[in-house]
């Protein structure tokens, strides 16, 4: 496994957060999946390269301590343009970090979206996600957040080491934008946190 497991992880209840920009439709499936509807045109970004700002994503989200990780699930069922879900780690409008995985140039890719007053975006595509369910991990330890990202029981993929100021009080969880379109329904499966990860670079 190429990153910290969760032990000592614990199971957050959908309760448990409380919505930045509440979704159009929001419904527990009999399983305890969530299912969110974010707005047609939602989005978070700013400025550059698009030259606009959108702050108006739902997300559900909780205290993230500066030693601590957050786990996010969901099912990679969506094709459309920008259609996305994953991780939004969150500080103020200017400065915030979302991870997931994006439908972009016909292909899911995951990547990474890094604020500090202007937004930056990676991506690599993962064609052989779809259909299946996700994991995005945020994992917050001294001056940085490691993102990381599989499915099932693969090795994590690092997807991002970012800065993040130790002292900054973050909220984090579970997002999802339909940049393009209406419609959008999104399977959250699982929200947990634990303890940071040990190393960036771990060895087993």
């Amino acid at each position: 496994m190429a990153a910290h497991p969760t032990d000592g992880s614990r199971t957050l209840d959908w309760d448990e957060g409380r919505w930045l920009h509440p979704p159009v439709r929001v419904d527990r499936a009999g399983d305890g999946a969530l299912l969110v509807e974010p707005a047609a045109n939602s989005d978070l970004w700013r400025h550059t390269s698009y030259g606009f700002v959108h702050d108006d994503g739902p997300a559900l989200l909780a205290p993230l301590p500066a030693d601590g990780a957050v786990e996010v699930d969901f099912l990679l069922d969506y094709t459309a343009q920008f259609d996305q879900a994953g991780v939004l780690v969150r500080v103020d409008e200017r400065n915030w970090i979302k991870a997931g995985v994006e439908v972009s140039d016909g292909l899911p890719q995951l990547g990474a979206v890094v604020t500090r007053e202007f937004s930056d975006w990676s991506v690599a595509p993962v064609p052989q996600w779809s259909g299946r369910e996700v994991t995005v991990r945020a994992s917050r330890s001294g001056d940085a957040l490691t993102v990381r990202a599989r499915v099932a029981d693969e090795p994590w993929r690092l997807v991002r080491l970012a800065p993040l100021d130790p002292d900054a009080v973050a909220l984090a969880g579970p997002f999802c934008c339909a940049p393009t379109r209406g419609g959008l329904t999104v399977r959250f499966t699982g929200w947990r946190q634990g303890p940071a990860d040990r190393e960036l670079h771990p060895s087993d």
